[in-house]
């Protein structure tokens, strides 16, 4: 087993290394890919009746919070040589019961959100196809991408490139044509932006509901450090990293800030429902008629494109547990095309189970699954910062040199976004809504904190 006994000691390099074949093209549409699916497309209907226009605000907090964590993380990775995936930079700045808790939260996180995905797009092929059972088309969508992950590991990243690529342009064209209707170029009636202060004003809930709403928004801008997991796999390595903060602010901008401004400007944000696609009711307020089948399209691709990401992520934190000890070693074996294949396969199963206890016990053990994933993220990244500062300190003390990239503001930007993960997770608490998922979250981390604990006895260093 690995040992990391130190903060700041670097694991050994595995002999059963993964081919770097993957260009930063490809690095950078996985990432979209993971992060681009029904949580923008149909989950952001929520904060935006519930908050009201400031629901752009929430969106621009919680992109704030994972922009700082993804900075700490560009400076972790270019100043821990030999350090690969984020879940190592927990094992390496805290210590190696942080990496095998960072690594299965990670795991567990994607597994539940590869079923998640499959569930939403087997429902809008259902719609079209209804002699097929929703539990049929998901099996079979899983089966046909667990396929392509198999491939090599070029060939998955040209396929999610072009996956990923169409609902980008799909924002991206959505983005402009809305603000043309915004700003009284298409519009019948003149400019719409009176529509962010008509109907109660911008913040028609207050002002409080604009940073509780953080705990409900936050969730769908995760996923920006799925890059240090495919840079194991690229030609460019750190440099790949260290450019993904670039990448996740204009993600945060451009894909989520304007796009939700795009669409309280041109629609009324109390005439839109919990549940639907505020991108639907836009281009239906914008006179296209065939709305609900362009979204549904879109949405599909964007699912789908999630899903695939997430079979690759789920292999790739399996595959970097086993190579540290903290998972089966027949984990670390590769294809003869340089994939994990057998941690491919054992994240496919465990989400084939996710996806049987979504028919099967859809209001119990599936909805403890969803529920027990929705705090996840915010516990690895108060990890990922803890372990930041830590590195920060020792690498100031040995060699300041390799500080390529520095945290802004360093303390006091890790400190306060630490904070702030801290209040969301107390604003998850005291929510009616969002109280389980915070609870049944921390019922998970305990499970896994106690499995570690277990495996260190039954196997001692």
């Amino acid at each position: 087993m690995t040992e990391v006994n130190q903060v700041g000691d670097v694991p050994p390099a595995a002999t059963n290394e993964l081919s770097r074949t993957l260009k930063s093209r490809h690095v950078s549409m996985i990432t979209f890919g993971g992060i681009i699916g029904a949580g923008l497309f149909v989950g952001s209907s929520t904060a935006i009746s519930t908050i009201g226009p400031a629901a752009v605000v929430s969106y621009a907090l919680a992109g704030l919070l994972v922009l700082l964590v993804m900075r700490m993380i560009a400076e972790m990775a270019m100043a821990s040589s030999g350090v690969q995936t984020f879940p190592d930079f927990a094992r390496v700045g805290i210590g190696d019961w942080a990496g095998y808790l960072v690594g299965w939260l990670y795991w567990y996180f994607w597994v539940v959100v590869i079923a998640i995905e499959a569930i939403a797009g087997a429902k809008i092929i259902h719609g079209w196809f209804p002699q097929f059972e929703i539990w049929e088309i998901g099996v079979s969508l899983m089966a046909v991408l667990t396929a392509v992950n198999l491939m090599s590991a070029k060939s998955y990243g040209e396929f999610e490139f072009w996956f990923a690529s169409t609902k980008v342009v799909a924002i991206i064209v959505f983005i402009l044509v809305a603000a043309a209707y915004a700003t009284g170029v298409t519009s019948p009636t003149g400019p719409t932006f009176s529509n962010l202060t008509a109907h109660g004003g911008f913040a028609p809930a207050g002002i409080a509901v604009i940073f509780s709403g953080i705990a409900t928004t936050i969730f769908s801008l995760c996923g920006a450090e799925i890059a240090t997991l495919a840079a194991a796999e690229s030609e460019a390595g750190p440099k790949t990293i260290a450019g993904m903060t670039l990448s996740v602010s204009v993600r945060i901008l451009v894909f989520f800030v304007l796009s939700i401004l795009m669409i309280v400007s041109v629609v009324p944000w109390n005439e839109i429902e919990a549940g639907t696609s505020p991108f639907a009711h836009a281009w239906q307020q914008m006179g296209y008629p065939a709305a609900d089948l362009i979204m549904n399209g879109i949405v599909l691709v964007a699912v789908l494109s999630c899903l695939n990401s997430g079979i690759y992520i789920t292999s790739r934190a399996m595959f970097g547990l086993a190579k540290n000890g903290d998972a089966p070693q027949a984990c670390v074996t590769l294809s003869r095309s340089k994939v994990p294949a057998r941690a491919i396969l054992i994240a496919s199963l465990f989400s084939y189970g996710a996806l049987a206890a979504a028919v099967i016990s859809p209001d119990q053990v599936f909805n403890f699954l969803v529920t027990s994933s929705g705090a996840i993220m915010l516990f690895i990244y108060i990890l990922i910062a803890v372990a930041q500062l830590r590195l920060r300190k020792k690498i100031e003390a040995e060699d300041p040199s390799r500080l390529q990239v520095k945290m802004w503001l360093y303390p006091y930007a890790t400190w306060a976004a630490i904070a702030g993960m801290v209040a969301v997770l107390v604003l998850m608490g005291l929510s009616a809504n969002h109280g389980m998922e915070l609870w049944a979250s921390v019922v998970v981390a305990l499970v896994f904190w106690v499995s570690y604990g277990v495996k260190s006895r039954l196997r001692p260093r």
